[in-house]
C-alpha cells in the first residue's frame, strides 16, 4: 500500500546539527588559522602552536551553546504547534501538522492558518486573507471548489478543504523556501560583525604577505621569522568576536526558553533590545483570555431576547470569545431557532448574524457600528462602554446586509484584568518605551482599562475612524500625541506601525487575534500569546507560550543584555586586531623582529579578552540599544590599538640593547602589552562592581604567576631576569594607559557614558 505524502517543512526556529558544525568549524578564519598552525609545526616549537587548541574550543563551544539552544527551540517549537482538526473516515481528530498527508480533509475556523494547499469543499461563510501571499488586504471569499494557499488564514467563518499539495510543494513552502531554512533575518549586529571580519581579512593578506617577507629577510633563522610572522597574522584574526556573538544569542534562547519563550528568528533578541515603542492588542494582552457574560440589558418589552442570543452563541461551529461567554449561560439553542443563511463575525465588520426562518434575521456587534448615533439605545451604550465593560447590541435586522437594525438588547461583556499587567505597564514606562494600546473595542471601553492600569493619555482615546486614510504623516503626529486608540480595523493597526516606523521607531507589536496578524508581520518584533490563533504564532518573531504579558520585561531585557555585551567585547577583540596590525605594519616596514611570539600572544590574548570576554558577554544591563554599532566600535577599537601597538614597539626598542637577548626584548614587550590591553579591558568593564574587580584582579595575578613561576617561564619563553628593562615597559605601559584613556576620549566614543549606566 502506498503511503501518502506527508507535510513535512524544516522549521525556521531551526538547523540541522550538520549546518551547526559546519557554520561553527569550516569558517575561513579556521583556515587561516590551522595553515599557520601547520607552519608552526613544521618551521617552529611546539609551544608556539597553542593557538591552534584556542580554535578548537571555540568550535567545540560553538556548537555546544547552538545545539542546546537548537534543542530548546525545537521543543518549545512542537509546544507552540497548533493541532490540525482532520476528517478521517468520517471521524474528526487533531493531528499534528507533519502529520497532514496529501489528500486530508482539514477542517477550518476563525484564526486558522492555512498549513497546505487545497481545493474547499464546504464553506459556511469562509473568508480567507491571503494579503501575506500576495499584498491584497481585503477577505476573499471561499466556495467549494476554490482553491485555498499555505500562507493564508481564516477571517471569518468556518469551512473545509482537502490537502491537494503539502511539505515542500505547498505555495507558501515554494514561496519561501530561503526563509523556510534557518535564515536569520537583518541584524544591524551580526551586520556590524561581519562588515568588521570582511575589512580585517582585506587586511590580513597584504600585511601579513608584507610582515613575512620582512621577518624572511631580517633572520637568518627561518624558524624564527616564520615564528613571528604567525604571532603577528594570529593576533590580527578576532577568532572569538563571532564565536562570542554566537553564544550570546544562543544562551539568551536558552534563558528565554526556560520562561517559555519561543524565539522564532534569532535577531528577534537584538530587535527586542532597540525597541522604543510598544503597540498593545487591549483584548488577550492588557485583559486575560476569555470573557464573561454580564448583564443582557432588554431595550424592548416582548422580545425573545435570550433565545435569539442563545441562537446565535450555538450558530457557529467555531465560536469565537464573545460567542462562548454567551455559550456559558446559554449552552444550547432554543428549539426551533435554526440557522439558515450566516454571516460570520469578523474584525472588519464587527458584528455577525442570522437568518432564523420566521424568527428573521437577527444581528450581535458593535452598538456604534448597529445602532443610530442620535438613539439613546446609543447613548446607554456608550455610559456602559464608559465603565471599562465590552458592549454588545443584538438588534432584530431586516437583513444580513449590514444595514442598522433594530435595537432590542444590549450585552455587556466582562473582561478580566491580567493582575500583571500594571507592574509591567510601569515597567516600560522606567526604561523609556513607549506604550500605545490599539484595539477593535469600542473608544471609551478601552480608555476605561487604560486609565485603570494607570497607563499616561488612558483618558484620552482616539476613535480611529475619524483618522484620514490617505494621509501617513497626519496619522504619524496623531500617533505621537495619544495613547489609547479605539474602533482601530486590522488594516489600520499595520498602517500604524508603518506610520511610526517613518518616524525612525522601533516598534514592537503585541497581539493574539487574527485581526493582529498584519500588523504583527510588519512590526520590527512580533510578539504572540500562545493562546493566540495559529496565523497569530505563525508570524510572530516571538512566542509567548504562557501567555504571561509580565513575560516582556525579562523578553526587553535579555535583548539588551545580549546587545550591549556583544558591544563590550567587540571593543576588546577589535582593539586586539587593530594593535596587531599597526603592529605588523611598522615591523614590516622598518624591519624589526616581531616583539612577541605566538605562545605570548595566546597568553596575554586569553587573560584580557578570551576569559574575560565570556563572564562579559552574559553579564546583566539594562541600556537600551542604539543605532551605529560599526561607527561606536571603531571609536573606540582604532585609537586603543594603535596606542597599544606604539607601547608595545616602543619597549621592545627600548629594551633592545647589544647584550640583550631577544627573549629578554620579548620578555619586556609582553610586559608592556599585557598592561596596557589589562588597561582595555578596565575600560570596557566599568561600571565597577565587586566580580568585575575581582575578574580584572584575577587576571593581573595569573599574569604576574605566570612571569614568576620557573616552568612557566620556561613554557612561555620568558626571561624576567633584566629589572630595568622591566621596569621601563611598565613605565612605558603607564603612559600607553593614559595615552589610550585620552585618545579613546579625543575620538568622541560615547562608549564610557553609555556603559556607566549599564
Amino acid at each position: 500500500m502506498a503511503v501518502s505524502k506527508r507535510n513535512d517543512v524544516p522549521r525556521r526556529s531551526s538547523r540541522s546539527f550538520g549546518a551547526i558544525v559546519r557554520a561553527n568549524v569550516l569558517t575561513l578564519f579556521n583556515l587561516v588559522i590551522a595553515v599557520l598552525w601547520l607552519l608552526i609545526m613544521i618551521f617552529g616549537e611546539w609551544q608556539d602552536g597553542l593557538f591552534g587548541l584556542v580554535i578548537v574550543a571555540n568550535s567545540l563551544i560553538g556548537i555546544v551553546q547552538e545545539l542546546r539552544a537548537k534543542r530548546t527551540l525545537d521543543r518549545l517549537a512542537v509546544v507552540n504547534e497548533a493541532s490540525v482538526r482532520v476528517r478521517r473516515d468520517g471521524v474528526e481528530q487533531e493531528i499534528a501538522p507533519r502529520d497532514v498527508v496529501l489528500g486530508d480533509l482539514i477542517l477550518v475556523g476563525s484564526g486558522d492558518r492555512m498549513l497546505v494547499d487545497g481545493e474547499v469543499v464546504a464553506s459556511e461563510g469562509l473568508e480567507v486573507d491571503e494579503s501575506l501571499l500576495n499584498g491584497e488586504a481585503d477577505p476573499v471569499h471561499k466556495e467549494p471548489g476554490d482553491t485555498v494557499l499555505s500562507g493564508s488564514f481564516v477571517v471569518a467563518g468556518s469551512g473545509a478543504f482537502t490537502a491537494t499539495k503539502v511539505g515542500e510543494d505547498a505555495y507558501a513552502a515554494r514561496l519561501t523556501a530561503a526563509a523556510s531554512k534557518f535564515a536569520l533575518a537583518r541584524s544591524e549586529l551580526r551586520d556590524g560583525v561581519a562588515r568588521f571580519i570582511k575589512y580585517i581579512t582585506w587586511l590580513v593578506v597584504p600585511i601579513g604577505a608584507l610582515l613575512i617577507y620582512s621577518q624572511v629577510g631580517r633572520h637568518a633563522d627561518f624558524g624564527t621569522a616564520i615564528t613571528g610572522a604567525v604571532a603577528g597574522i594570529v593576533t590580527m584574526i578576532p577568532e572569538g568576536l563571532v564565536l562570542m556573538t554566537s553564544i550570546a544569542f544562543a544562551v539568551g534562547v536558552v534563558r528565554l526558553g526556560r520562561r517559555k519563550c519561543l524565539v522564532q528568528e534569532l535577531p528577534a533578541i537584538e530587535g527586542l533590545a532597540r525597541v522604543d515603542v510598544l503597540c498593545l492588542d487591549k483584548t488577550g494582552t492588557l485583559t486575560a483570555g476569555g470573557m464573561d457574560l454580564g448583564e443582557v440589558l432588554p431595550l424592548r418589552e416582548g422580545e425573545p431576547v435570550e433565545d435569539a442570543l442563545a441562537a446565535l452563541a450555538n450558530a457557529d461551529p467555531r465560536p469565537n470569545p464573545t460567542a462562548q461567554a454567551i455559550r456559558a449561560r446559554y449552552p444550547s439553542a432554543p428549539p426551533g431557532w435554526t440557522a439558515g443563511r450566516r454571516v460570520p463575525f469578523s474584525s472588519a465588520r464587527k458584528w455577525s448574524g442570522a437568518d432564523f426562518d420566521h424568527h428573521g434575521a437577527w444581528m450581535l456587534g458593535a452598538p456604534d457600528v448597529l445602532i443610530d448615533p442620535g438613539s439613546p439605545a446609543y447613548a446607554e451604550a456608550s455610559a456602559l462602554a464608559s465603565t471599562g465593560a465590552r458592549v454588545l447590541a443584538l438588534c432584530r435586522a431586516p437583513g444580513l446586509d449590514g444595514q442598522a437594525g433594530e435595537p432590542v438588547a444590549l450585552v455587556t461583556l466582562l473582561q478580566r484584568l491580567r493582575p500583571d499587567a500594571r507592574e509591567t505597564l510601569a515597567y516600560f514606562a522606567k526604561q523609556g518605551v513607549t506604550v500605545k494600546v490599539i484595539s477593535g473595542d469600542n473608544p471609551r471601553a478601552v480608555s476605561a482599562i487604560a486609565t485603570s492600569l494607570g497607563i499616561p493619555g488612558g483618558d484620552k482615546a482616539v476613535d480611529s475612524r475619524t483618522l484620514p486614510e490617505d494621509d501617513p504623516d497626519k496619522i504619524a503626529e496623531i500617533l505621537d500625541a495619544n495613547t489609547v486608540f479605539g474602533r482601530v480595523t486590522p488594516h489600520q493597526k499595520r498602517m500604524f506601525v508603518g506610520a511610526l516606523q517613518s518616524r525612525g521607531h522601533v516598534v514592537a507589536m503585541t497581539g493574539d487575534g487574527v485581526n493582529d496578524v498584519l500588523a504583527l508581520k510588519d512590526a520590527d518584533l512580533g510578539i504572540a500569546m500562545g493562546a493566540g490563533s495559529p496565523a497569530t504564532k505563525a508570524v510572530a518573531q516571538v512566542v509567548l507560550l504562557e501567555n504571561r504579558f509580565a513575560t516582556l520585561p525579562y523578553l526587553v531585557g535579555e535583548g539588551r543584555r545580549v546587545l550591549a555585551n556583544i558591544e563590550r567585547v567587540s571593543n576588546l577583540f577589535l582593539t586586539k586586531t587593530f594593535y596587531a596590525i599597526t603592529l605588523s605594519l611598522l615591523t614590516g616596514v622598518i624591519g624589526l623582529a616581531f616583539p612577541f611570539a605566538p605562545r605570548h600572544s595566546t597568553l596575554v590574548n586569553a587573560l584580557t579578552i578570551g576569559v574575560p570576554a565570556f563572564f562579559l558577554a552574559l553579564a546583566p544591563t539594562l541600556q537600551r540599544a542604539e543605532p551605529g554599532f560599526v561607527p561606536r566600535v571603531l571609536r573606540f577599537a582604532v585609537p586603543a590599538g594603535v596606542a597599544c601597538a606604539a607601547a608595545v614597539l616602543l619597549s621592545f626598542w627600548a629594551a633592545h640593547i647589544p647584550d640583550s637577548t631577544l627573549e629578554q626584548d620579548r620578555t619586556s614587550a609582553v610586559i608592556t602589552l599585557f598592561l596596557v590591553t589589562w588597561w582595555v579591558l578596565v575600560l570596557v568593564v566599568r561600571p565597577v562592581t565587586a566580580w568585575r574587580i575581582g575578574l580584572v584582579a584575577a587576571m593581573a595575578g595569573l599574569f604576574v604567576l605566570a612571569l614568576a613561576l620557573p616552568l612557566v617561564q620556561v613554557f612561555f619563553a620568558f626571561d624576567p631576569g633584566d629589572l630595568y628593562d622591566n621596569l621601563i615597559a611598565v613605565g612605558i605601559a603607564a603612559v600607553g594607559a593614559a595615552v589610550i584613556s585620552l585618545a579613546v576620549k579625543l575620538a568622541g566614543h560615547r562608549g564610557h557614558a553609555d556603559l556607566s549606566r549599564r
